[in-house]
């Protein structure tokens, strides 16, 4: 009798086979659950081991995710099944390597996506470049400010000057060509033909009142016939009487310096003198040099010998040496001292219009050279400042530039070897310039 549960053999082998199949378990399609079983105790034989239940199959597994459109691979255990997507480059995880053995392909571990910096922010990097060179720009400029500062000499008191006019809109400066040799050698005075003699007198005198209507350019003449009125001696304070003395302009400043030059321009014209600037032989000759020179067009060909001037028509460069023999030319004209001073005017204007310029004050290899050629020469007014100073120059530009009026003051004969003034059209000229109008006098 067999005691067996159905399906299962006996000590002799795989039930209907006859072959000896212990342990091949059931013949049927399905394998059965777990069942209990009687017990069963045959004479003499020991008890065969209970077989463990069949485990059942187990349910089928979740779909996986598909990616890309792309099903999960079924049936390999090396990696195939893991919701990886095939047919990206590499032929593994998208970011992996891809190839056999490698990351993110077949036979390898897992590819990791590679590390990627953000895009650089450039607006932020030009926000922070711009303040460091702004701030780099200021930082120099005020640095050359101060240092250009230091460096101007202010040895003009104006407020010794006594009886002064009245103030106007206009600021107006008193410039000044002296033929001081102070800091020449023995070779200096020799090139630049100037001579030994001591002390330093006025070589060329001018007017420049910056008006809002215009600026306006006014030469004196050294030999112009002025009154010297009372004064303060400069050096002593002492008061010197009006005596009615005449004599020509630049022996006002022989007398006693510039405050009495100023108090006689003042008094002889009645306009009145907001700054003084004043600059010698060599530092006027330095100022060129450091520029690289100033271009000029002279119309006519001239030559003189006192002041070492040879100059042919036509545009042309002229250096130190050249540009100060041609402002101190005199005897090369039939007009002397007039026609001198239309060429300072038309020199001092080209020179202004090249310094006042971006080439000049942007370029630090420029404005420093000639920052430090002029102003260890230049005497100014204890008020004028490096501002005045440049609009002194910008001024003069301008005049250049025909948005002013540059002119001789009217002169209406001689007396000796002396320019009288045109009295009725100087005051006429005054009056414009006072009253900030466009000036309309013109010179004879």
């Amino acid at each position: 009798m067999n005691q067996w549960p159905d399906g299962w053999t006996d000590d002799r082998g795989d039930a209907g086979n006859g072959g000896n199949g212990y342990g091949r378990g059931s013949g049927a399609t399905r394998p059965e659950g777990a069942r209990v079983m009687p017990h069963v105790q045959r004479g003499g034989q020991p008890r065969r081991p209970q077989q463990p239940p069949r485990p059942s199959v187990p349910p089928p597994p979740a779909q996986q995710p598909q990616y890309g459109g792309v099903p999960p691979q079924q049936g390999y255990a090396d990696g195939y099944n893991t919701g990886q997507v095939y047919g990206t480059p590499g032929g593994g995880r998208p970011g992996g390597t891809g190839g056999h053995g490698g990351p993110g392909g077949p036979g390898g571990p897992p590819g990791r996506a590679p590390r990627t910096s953000p895009p650089p922010d450039w607006r932020r990097r030009i926000k922070i470049g711009s303040i460091v060179l702004v701030t780099a720009v200021l930082a120099t400029s005020i640095g050359t400010y101060f240092w250009a500062d230091s460096k101007m000499r202010r040895e003009v008191d104006l407020s010794k000057v006594i009886e002064r006019p009245k103030d106007d809109g206009c600021t107006t400066y008193l410039v000044v060509g002296s033929d001081s040799r102070e800091g020449m050698t023995a070779e200096d005075k020799k090139k630049l033909h100037t001579g030994s003699a001591e002390g330093k007198r006025t070589d060329s005198m001018m007017i420049l009142a910056a008006c809002g209507s215009g600026d306006t350019l006014i030469s004196l003449p050294r030999d112009s016939d002025v009154e010297i009125p009372s004064f303060k001696g400069s050096e002593s304070g002492k008061l010197f009487p009006n005596q009615g003395r005449r004599t020509k302009l630049n022996a006002a400043y022989a007398e006693d310096g510039p405050e009495l030059l100023v108090r006689t321009v003042e008094h002889n014209t009645g306009l009145r003198i907001d700054h003084y600037a004043e600059i010698g032989f060599a530092g006027f000759a330095n100022i060129v040099d450091a520029l690289g020179g100033v271009e000029m067009d002279i119309p006519k060909a001239f030559k003189d010998e006192k002041s070492g001037a040879d100059f042919q028509a036509g545009k042309q460069t002229l250096d130190g040496e050249q540009a100060l023999a041609f402002v101190r030319t005199r005897y090369a004209f039939a007009g002397s001292d007039l026609d001198r001073t239309k060429n300072q005017q038309k020199f001092l204007a080209a020179l202004a219009n090249q310094t006042a310029t971006p080439g000049t004050v942007l370029n630090p290899f420029r404005l420093y050279p000639t920052m430090g050629a002029g102003l260890d020469t230049l005497i100014v007014d204890e008020d004028m400042s490096l501002w005045d100073l440049s609009q002194m120059f910008f001024a003069m530009k301008g005049v250049n530039g025909g948005d002013g009026t540059s002119m001789n003051i009217p002169i209406s004969g001689s007396r000796g070897s002396n320019l009288v003034w045109d009295k009725a059209k100087v005051q006429q000229l005054v009056k414009q310039i006072q009253n900030d109008e466009k000036v309309t006098v013109t010179s004879n």
